[in-house]
């Protein structure tokens, strides 16, 4: 969604007096959310009740007032694995709720099937009420689960490794990212978050000859990611691969006893040309202390 169409939705509820998409600093990307301040604040309750809980193509967009900044509602938000596959988004509301006021929640579901994949988000409105949340639930059974769960906060360490590799990656001349929107100082009234994101547009992609495609699954391209450090998780592979376009469904094979990264995982991508930029620029990468293989999965590829 583009910027433009952004204010042309919210333009049609009353006069906006400005609007703002956010994008990665680095790729260019839209985030997801964006921020739009009408002149007359009546608008700005009928936006609300109006296009709150709008779905847009494969998006439930949520539109609320916005808050002020301030560090005391900064990294608020939360991942979350391990979780049984009967979880509800209510029932992970109903567990968190104790510590604070919850914002949004999330539990990923496969793009297929509809099943849960254990993993979810939690948002709280202020830090402290998630730093209680992980003090209270890490490392706890919750109702209905045979292990115990994983609560940590969302912008972890492992995302800045990644930051680092993305950086690297769209700095580099033989690959050219949209820029950033140059930033604006404005203050905005409405905040409009959309559960999921569109994959970047890549151009000038670089030559693939000589990588192998057999990875074709039916409902996507599937990818075998190869020497993952044992404490790998899903995160890593959803922000690796995400900028490269449509992530369907991510893996990490774990072992049975210690619910350690056994070194390797699987990604799924919907477009091809996408599935394979992603493989020319990050197979022999490297990861920490690792270089990963990257390649479709073929049939002689370790089974999940």
């Amino acid at each position: 969604m583009t910027q433009e169409e952004l204010k042309s939705l919210f333009g049609s509820i009353g006069e906006i007096e400005s609007c703002k998409l956010v994008r990665d600093k680095i790729t260019g990307q839209s985030l997801g959310y964006g921020f739009v301040n009408y002149i007359d604040p009546k608008d700005a309750e009928k936006a609300i009740n109006t296009l709150n809980g709008l779905r847009l193509q494969t998006k439930t967009i949520k539109v609320s007032y916005a808050r002020p900044s301030s560090a005391s509602i900064r990294d608020a938000n939360l991942y979350v694995s391990g979780l049984p596959k009967t979880m509800t988004q209510k029932e992970l509301e109903q567990l968190f709720s104790q510590y604070g006021r919850i914002i949004t929640s999330r539990i990923l579901v496969d793009q297929v099937t509809g099943v849960s994949r254990g993993v979810g988000f939690i948002r709280f409105d202020k830090r402290i009420e998630a730093e209680e949340a992980i003090k209270g639930l890490n490392g706890q059974k919750p109702p209905g689960a045979t292990e115990p769960i994983t609560v940590k906060f969302a912008n972890n360490p492992s995302q800045k490794v990644n930051h680092t590799i993305l950086s690297q990656l769209y700095q580099s001349p033989n690959r050219r990212y949209p820029g950033p929107l140059a930033q604006q100082a404005q203050r905005f009234r409405l905040v409009c978050m959309f559960t999921r994101f569109s994959p970047v547009t890549i151009d000038g992609m670089t030559s693939l000859a000589g990588i192998n495609f057999p990875g074709h699954a039916g409902t996507g391209w599937c990818i075998f990611v190869y020497n993952l450090a044992p404490d790998a998780d899903e995160s890593i592979l959803w922000q690796m691969f995400g900028p490269f376009g449509a992530v369907t469904n991510v893996k990490v094979i774990r072992d049975f006893n210690t619910n350690k990264c056994k070194g390797f995982g699987f990604v799924t991508m919907t477009n091809y040309d996408e599935a394979a930029m992603a493989i020319a620029s990050l197979n022999g990468y490297r990861l920490g202390d690792r270089v990963l293989q990257v390649s479709f999965k073929t049939s002689k590829t370790h089974k999940a």
